[in-house]
């Protein structure tokens, strides 16, 4: 015989609508993040078109 037994527990009954979840607004860590990804895509973007044309052979 056990010494002990567990309870179920039910879940939690639902009466009426659901409340709307509110948005949180974005941590500033997340903003500051995003601030140097941005950055560094457009870094990225200028060195590969400065890489591209300096590859192609001038006409003179």
């Amino acid at each position: 015989m056990p010494a002990f037994s567990f309870e179920k527990i039910s879940p939690p009954v639902r009466r009426g609508p659901i409340a709307p979840i509110e948005q949180k607004q974005r941590g500033v860590i997340v903003q500051i993040l995003d601030r140097f990804v941005e950055r560094r895509i457009k870094r990225r973007l200028r060195a590969e078109k400065s890489e591209t044309a300096a590859r192609q052979p001038k006409n003179d």
